[in-house]
């Protein structure tokens, strides 16, 4: 399925030819998102937003369609509300840095999940540590499901902020993230949301969730890395102070007095990716060109395909049994190190992750050092899985 378009899937890796479920991680990159990273250099490369001159200009133009074709990806009401950054991590940064100073005191409380990934955990710990709040979580069961009862009795006055992810990065549990948004929205508390997984595998539309903050990354949705996105609210966006100081999210500067820019530029400052928005803004005409429910139809597929497959094998767990779940497979061989299983697999020119993806709580919780983790993108196929399969059992059969 469009493998054609990704010529990195064209070699071969120890003699056999490369077969990539480290999707999770990070997706490969189109001929057309390449090439318009190329194109700007050879062809627009300067800075925007600051120069009468034809490439600036050209170069500010193309960003702020990048810009628009995000919002119109997340059904955002306006551009504005869109912030670019580096990525997932520089979002959460931000948001957990501009929201605490401004909303977090002493005894306040900060309400996340269990399965989080470490960019959704550290840095709210942080703010929590310099403000002398307290970070709550939300515990998941054995299947990797959210316990909701315990959510809204740990819902209280103090909550004065919910982070959550949209999809388990080492589970691929997919929230109920409507239903959460609502909870904490009839106590008037915002909710962000990590959207890191989720925006390659279904649509998003942020009026729809009601979410006050959603944040993803490029470079796990065909886009290139070193470019993220986070979509606030602008009643939150006008409220939160700058997370950094510097050109372009400025108004005027003296000595005495900084006086801040508008949206989105208070939250941009120096000089931003565009290349990196250009390509962005490819990757998301890519996706829709091709059609974001086709897209997760086949990876469903996929999963529910490579699931039974897995099952069938003798002493194997599987972590992350949701009945809602994204093309993430989390798995160990019983008594096995899933290092040991991940190296074997490489050798046979299979990429695939091993270890506690970001998420050691979730490790801890099953008491295992990490797992092996299989993660499908648009350009995989049933024949894949089988070859997938075949070594995981040759990985058995040699370490067993």
């Amino acid at each position: 399925m469009y493998r054609e378009d990704f010529k990195i899937l064209d070699q071969k890796i120890n003699g056999y030819p490369l077969i990539y479920f480290d999707n999770a991680a990070t997706t490969q990159k189109p001929q057309i998102v390449i090439d318009t990273l190329k194109e700007y250099y050879e062809t627009i490369n300067s800075n925007i937003h600051r120069g009468v001159h034809f490439l600036s200009q050209k170069a500010t133009t193309q960003f702020e369609e990048a810009r628009e074709m995000v919002r119109a990806f997340i059904h955002a009401e306006k551009a504005h509300e869109i912030i670019f950054t580096r990525g997932t991590t520089e979002s959460i940064n931000l948001l957990a840095s501009s929201f605490g100073k401004m909303f977090i005191q002493p005894a306040d409380e900060v309400l996340i999940t269990e399965m989080e990934h470490h960019a959704n955990i550290v840095p709210w710990q942080m703010i929590c540590e310099a403000k002398g709040a307290k970070l709550k979580v939300v515990p998941f069961d054995n299947q990797g499901v959210l316990d909701l009862d315990k959510f809204e009795q740990l819902l209280t006055s103090k909550t004065k902020i919910v982070a959550i992810t949209h999809i388990s990065n080492a589970l691929g549990t997919i929230n109920p993230v409507k239903k959460i948004i609502d909870l904490a929205h009839a106590q008037n508390i915002p909710v962000v949301i990590d959207g890191a997984q989720a925006v390659s595998h279904e649509k998003i539309d942020v009026q729809a969730l009601n979410c006050d903050f959603y944040c993803f990354s490029g470079h796990k949705m065909y886009a290139p890395m070193g470019i993220g996105v986070m979509y606030g609210k602008e009643k939150w966006l006008d409220k939160l102070p700058p997370y950094q100081g510097g050109g372009e999210m400025i108004k005027k500067v003296t000595f005495e007095k900084t006086t801040y820019n508008d949206l989105p530029f208070k939250f941009e400052a120096g000089t931003p990716a565009v290349p990196e928005a250009l390509a962005l803004k490819a990757a998301i005409a890519y996706i829709n060109n091709i059609g974001i429910d086709k897209i997760a139809a086949h990876e469903q597929m996929l999963l529910q395909y490579a699931t039974t497959k897995l099952a069938e094998i003798e002493d194997i767990r599987l972590y992350g049994t949701a009945s809602l779940k994204a093309p993430i497979l989390s798995f160990n061989l019983e008594n096995i190190h899933p290092y040991d299983v991940g190296v074997i697999i490489d050798q046979l020119g299979i990429a695939v992750r091993t270890g506690h993806h970001c998420t050691q709580p979730i490790m801890d919780k099953w008491n295992i050092p990490g797992t092996i983790r299989a993660s499908f993108a648009l350009y995989n196929t049933q024949n894949e899985v089988d070859i997938f399969i075949d070594a995981v059992n040759k990985a058995k059969r040699m370490l067993g």
